[in-house]
């Protein structure tokens, strides 16, 4: 196994993280830590949409079946 060293890329520009000074490497730590917030969130997005599906599903069963006018 050959060990490579980490990069990132930013506008096209590829970086070796052992180059950044300790500032920047903080920084890439916080947009990965963004990162998995953003992805957390997707999810429990996900999660509440399909369960707003369902109980919207659930009100439309305990409705009359004709509306009043």
């Amino acid at each position: 196994m050959t060990d490579q060293p980490q990069t990132l890329t930013i506008d096209g520009i590829e970086y070796h993280l052992a180059d950044l000074g300790d500032a920047a490497r903080q920084q890439v730590t916080n947009l990965r830590v963004c990162d998995q917030e953003i992805q957390r969130l997707q999810q429990q997005l996900a999660i509440a949409q399909t369960a707003r599906a369902a109980y919207a599903n659930a009100l439309k069963g305990k409705l009359p079946k004709s509306a009043a006018h």
